[in-house]
């Protein structure tokens, strides 16, 4: 009897430890306490254009930006590679692009186009519009040119951290969403990942934890619902943003780029862009803020290596 009592009490306190492990915060998983206000700075839209290169770049090496994602059917994505290749500490994942929006800038597939003819608008360019692509393409076609993005940047050098979707073509419908976790999957890498309460407005409820059952890791909090009061001002919106974060891991997203007249020709949210590098970079007023909000800076790469040390399950929020 006293064996079979000790038996029985080993079990429970392993189920309990168990148990235990399975309820730590993602904060704690990557070694912080749960009250713990982490914040990954991303940059997209890096390697479009080679004023967003030198804004990212400083905005890594000066500010307080600690990731980026890459663009890679982009003309300037060699320099950023080269730049990422050279900088093996950077932190680089992959802005997984299926559009090309602007009028005067565009840029086609990585993969062999006889492979995503649906992913290719009449003048042989990507589409400009998410909608576009879902008329026009299949999502086998949207899986195909992703793994060839992930395969140039890695060939290229980079030591690639994390996945997300250029203009949320990824992740805006179904099927495309099943195309996003794919790639996660099999290059092992955690995503971006709206926010609980943006998922269940859009009627996807159980899509983190369809993730989350993969192994696939991501922030608990995304920044995105609140982007629509942004026109009230880049710096007041932002310092907000960052004042108010919860405990935990949350993910923002900018795009850097310097004020050139190649941004200027490119786009007509580039005063938007030149704001949010300069605030990010070099601004003393969000650094200060963050230091008093004790605001913990990470990039992907902790997520990365958390997802594949096997140790990733853990709350859901």
């Amino acid at each position: 009897m006293k064996i079979h009592a000790l038996i029985v009490l080993s079990l429970s306190v392993c189920a309990m430890v168990g148990f235990s492990a399975e309820q730590r915060s993602l904060a704690e998983r990557l070694g912080y306490r749960a009250t713990d206000k982490i914040l990954i700075v991303n940059g997209d839209d890096t390697g479009m254009c080679h004023a967003a290169n030198l804004a990212t770049i400083e905005c890594l090496e000066q500010g307080v930006m600690r990731s980026a994602t890459i663009m890679v059917p982009c003309p300037w994505f060699p320099e950023i590679a080269a730049y990422a290749k050279q900088n093996p500490d950077r932190d680089f994942g992959i802005h997984l692009c299926h559009t090309s929006e602007w009028v005067k800038y565009r840029w086609g597939p990585v993969a062999d186009r006889a492979q995503v003819p649906g992913l290719i608008d009449p003048d042989g360019y990507l589409w400009r519009g998410v909608e576009d692509v879902y008329r026009n393409a299949k999502p086998e076609e949207a899986l195909i040119e992703g793994r060839a993005q992930i395969k140039r940047a890695l060939a290229a050098g980079i030591d690639v951290t994390h996945l997300d979707s250029h203009m949320g073509t990824l992740q805006l419908h179904p099927e495309y969403v099943r195309v996003y976790l794919q790639l996660a999957v099999e290059f092992n890498l955690p995503v971006r990942m709206a926010s609980q309460e943006t998922l269940a407005r859009f009627g996807q409820t159980e899509l983190r934890q369809q993730f989350a059952a993969k192994g696939v890791l991501f922030p608990d909090y995304f920044v995105y619902d609140e982007l629509k009061d942004l026109k009230q001002g880049v710096k007041p919106f932002w310092l907000n943003i960052v004042k108010n974060l919860k405990p935990g891991v949350t993910e923002l997203y900018i795009h850097a780029a310097l004020p050139t007249e190649e941004s200027k020709a490119i786009t007509g949210s580039w005063a938007i862009r030149a704001q949010e590098y300069e605030l990010f970079s070099r601004d003393d007023d969000m650094k200060r803020l963050m230091e008093e909000e004790k605001i913990i800076l990470i990039s992907f790469r902790p997520l990365r290596e958390l997802q594949r040390s096997g140790q990733q399950r853990g709350t859901v929020r």
